[in-house]
């Protein structure tokens, strides 16, 4: 059976890791777009502006196709690719971890900077609350004022919300339908005859 659900966070959740002097602060986000993504950054390393390395990760979308990982100056895969890994492997999405380092004056190695950021992250997560969402696809109905009964019947035997109403002469709503029940619903809806639907 398709899965339709996806594990991210409820809210921002903090984690922290020290080795060596050196101290890791680890900031986890749920996240749904670039922007957000963006602006996290950017407030983090005005906030931290005397830390020596911004490392960060993210995974966007139910299917987790866009990700990142980015080392901001570490050796190369000792940062953002840990960090990464740890979203992975708690199988969250829209979600970004950003883990600043302040250095304590001893190298930790590439193994142990690895470690580190990875633990880091793994607090954060830890510290989370992380919730299941579902994929839904949205539609817009179109039907006339003497059909809202029949429209209304079918949103009511989905358990639907509906949307963005507005009952003129020419009636339309938007609803949002798990992906499982998109098919059925679509064709409850076409069986209508008379309602149009498009993608909202």
């Amino acid at each position: 059976m398709f899965d339709d659900t996806y594990k991210t966070l409820a809210a921002p959740s903090e984690g922290i890791y020290k080795e060596k002097g050196s101290k890791f602060l680890a900031f986890a986000y749920p996240v749904r777009t670039q922007e957000e993504i963006k602006s996290h950054l950017e407030r983090l390393r005005k906030e931290y502006f005397d830390a020596r390395h911004h490392c960060y990760a993210y995974i966007l979308g139910p299917r987790k196709d866009a990700f990142r990982a980015n080392d901001d100056g570490e050796p190369s895969g000792t940062g953002g690719r840990p960090i990464h890994g740890q979203i992975l492997s708690a199988d969250l999405t829209d979600t970004l971890i950003v883990v600043v380092r302040y250095f304590g004056g001893i190298l930790l190695g590439a193994s142990g900077l690895a470690n580190a950021y990875k633990a880091a992250a793994r607090d954060a997560i830890d510290h989370a609350t992380i919730i299941e969402k579902t994929i839904d696809i949205r539609y817009r109905l179109h039907f006339e004022y003497a059909l809202m009964n029949d429209v209304m019947r079918i949103i009511k035997d989905f358990d639907l919300k509906p949307e963005n109403q507005d009952f003129g002469l020419d009636c339309k709503l938007d609803v949002s339908v798990r992906q499982t029940q998109s098919v059925r619903f679509y064709d409850a809806v076409m069986n209508l005859r008379a309602v149009r639907i498009t993608s909202a």
